[in-house]
């Protein structure tokens, strides 16, 4: 099992900045791919970015691709979304999961592929 703990939510304005924070406990951390995810109210969840095991690989929504960055820590057990340039549009719960593939090219958006989600921390941007 690994328990993921997201932090670092709040409200800030549009043009802002925001890092939330996921941290990671039960499992060695480092043999995980990590991935945010994103849920608007009335809208149905949606990949954000993803970010290998060794964090030498990033992948993101186009969406966010150039505003937000995606990184880890393995010694802290941690990965965090870096998010510039905030929008009213990027309001929503996000989320952090986990998936145990080395590998993850073909899989970094695809939810079923994770298996293990945090609880969420909410993030709103005000015009």
């Amino acid at each position: 099992q690994v328990q993921l703990v997201e932090s670092g939510g709040g409200l800030v304005q549009a043009g802002g900045s925001l890092r939330v924070s996921c941290t990671a406990s039960g499992r060695t951390f480092s043999n995980y791919a990590m991935g945010w995810f994103r849920q608007a109210p009335g809208k149905e969840r949606e990949f954000v970015a993803a970010i290998n095991w060794s964090g030498s690989n990033t992948y993101y929504a186009d969406s966010v691709k150039g505003r937000f960055t995606i990184s880890r820590d393995n010694a802290k057990n941690t990965v965090y979304l870096q998010m510039n340039s905030l929008k009213p549009e990027d309001t929503a719960t996000y989320y952090c999961a986990a998936q145990p593939r080395t590998y993850i090219g073909s899989t970094y958006s695809n939810e079923p592929k994770y298996d293990y989600w945090g609880q969420g921390t909410q993030v709103t941007v005000s015009s």
